[in-house]
């Protein structure tokens, strides 16, 4: 969500892991005491330790918040946020512990006890199926409804999707992140491209366009690299512009009988030839610069269409680009033309421990952060993320240019999805992922057949999380 820095989404360029969030995360986990460390491997199989919500939010007392944040930029603004909340509820200490992944985390509030985190959150949204079917995350809703929040007027709807899994309001969206198409306005006037393409066809047929070859047979530019190993090119994030359905209402996979699955890998396929083929672009992806870096290809010009985040727009003027850009959705399918603005969404999420003892004054501060507009508005301008409640997305306060706006168009297109939750968290993308390294390298001699495999790979895979 924040200023991207090389980390958790994505990983090493040689073999990135699909994360519901993405890029600027790497950094070690948060570091915890010998001894504690020692006691949640110990007690890594252990049932959940059960918490309590009749606690009294009025008295005096202190909540342990863990969080990924690591960027002494984003730190300030979870600091700050802690302070604004402080300062409205003087009768709770909170004590914010951040760089903490997903691991350090499930271990702790497996283990549960005094050094378990009262209030939690995550950049891992695919996980959210894991933490509201294993009972890790308390449930919310009985929360919000003696609130008095209304989750379904408050959230846009597919942020609040992802929060949830089989009845199961375990989290809130704590800010957005989806992607648009990045292009260089200056390449495109040199094309003769006057507007960034809307549909597949169009993205084919600019690409080709924007192509410039050396005398050598390589390349000083492509117009959009679609290896699926680069940068945020994880595949589930372009097949989202096809509104696919993964599962079916059993949750067994459906990939091999959902036809936009063919249609995607085909259209993956046809930008690749209309470039100079895989083998060659592979070979010239392997000399970009790193993502987070002043290298980034994009950047550098060797790309003159990108898919990326909204943070990517404020890392291009703060690096002072030497180009005209400009921001669009990503194109969709020519026959979902009437679909053009949607987008892939992610974000992060936020819940209480369900070890917590103090989980009705937890709720306060999970409310304030997740709910409050002024609070939402405040932390979604300082690390320049989208903010996640509709209050929000419309506020005046918000720090919006005009290519950042383009992420919000996203985020209220009613077309606009988000992965499902499973039981396996992310291990069914993970999946998803290697076999599109296959397919695009043209090792899947028969899709179908491959498709089917897929499928079947990811079913054993939910069945054993079950068991």
């Amino acid at each position: 969500m924040p200023l991207p820095r090389p980390g958790a989404r994505p990983r090493p360029h040689g073999r990135p892991r699909p994360r519901a969030r993405r890029r600027g995360r790497t950094g070690r986990p948060a570091a915890l005491p010998v001894a504690l460390a020692a006691g949640l491997l110990a007690a890594g199989c252990a049932h959940p330790s059960v918490g309590s919500d009749r606690d009294d939010p009025t008295r005096p007392v202190t909540l342990t918040f863990w969080h990924g944040w690591s960027d002494a930029g984003e730190v300030k603004a979870i600091d700050d946020s802690i302070a604004r909340f402080e300062k409205r509820h003087p009768n709770i200490t909170v004590k914010a512990v951040g760089n903490v992944s997903d691991a350090t985390m499930n271990q702790a509030l497996r283990a549960g006890g005094d050094d378990a985190p009262d209030v939690v959150s995550s950049f891992t949204t695919n996980n959210v199926g894991q933490y509201c079917s294993s009972g890790m995350w308390a449930d919310l809703d009985p929360f919000l409804h003696k609130s008095g929040v209304v989750k379904e007027e408050v959230f846009p709807g597919p942020l609040l999707s992802y929060t949830q899994y089989r009845g199961r309001q375990c989290a809130l969206p704590l800010l957005a992140d989806t992607y648009g198409l990045y292009y260089n306005k200056d390449a495109f006037r040199k094309a003769g491209i006057t507007r960034p393409p809307r549909t597949m066809s169009e993205l084919e047929r600019d690409a080709g366009k924007l192509t410039r070859r050396t005398g050598n047979g390589g390349y000083r530019q492509v117009g959009f690299m679609p290896d699926f190993r680069l940068y945020q090119n994880s595949p589930d994030r372009l097949f989202a512009q096809w509104g696919p359905r993964y599962f079916d209402r059993n949750g067994k996979a459906r990939l091999a009988e959902e036809p936009s699955t063919r249609e995607f890998f085909t259209t993956q396929r046809e930008l690749l030839v209309a470039q100079g083929g895989y083998g060659p672009l592979e070979k010239f992806r392997t000399t970009f610069g790193e993502e987070m870096s002043a290298q980034n290809a994009f950047l550098r010009q060797k790309v003159a269409m990108h898919m990326d985040g909204e943070w990517r727009g404020l890392m291009l003027r703060k690096a002072k680009a030497p180009f005209d850009w400009g921001v669009a959705p990503m194109p969709v399918p020519d026959d979902r033309a009437d679909t053009y603005g949607r987008g892939c969404l992610t974000g992060t999420v936020a819940g209480i421990a369900h070890s917590s003892r103090h989980q009705n004054a937890a709720w306060e501060l999970v409310k304030f952060l997740t709910v409050d507009t002024d609070q939402v508005v405040a932390f979604a301008n300082a690390i320049h993320n989208v903010p996640s409640t509709n209050a929000a997305l419309v506020s005046p306060e918000l720090d919006a240019d005009a290519e950042f706006r383009t992420f919000l168009d996203i985020v209220r297109n009613p077309h606009s999805t988000a992965l499902p939750p499973s039981d396996n968290g992310d291990m069914y993308v993970t999946s998803l992922q290697d076999f599109s390294y296959a397919v695009e390298a043209g090792k899947v001699p028969d899709l179908d057949a491959g498709l089917r495999a897929l499928d079947a790979r990811i079913d054993a895979d939910n069945l054993q999380s079950e068991n």
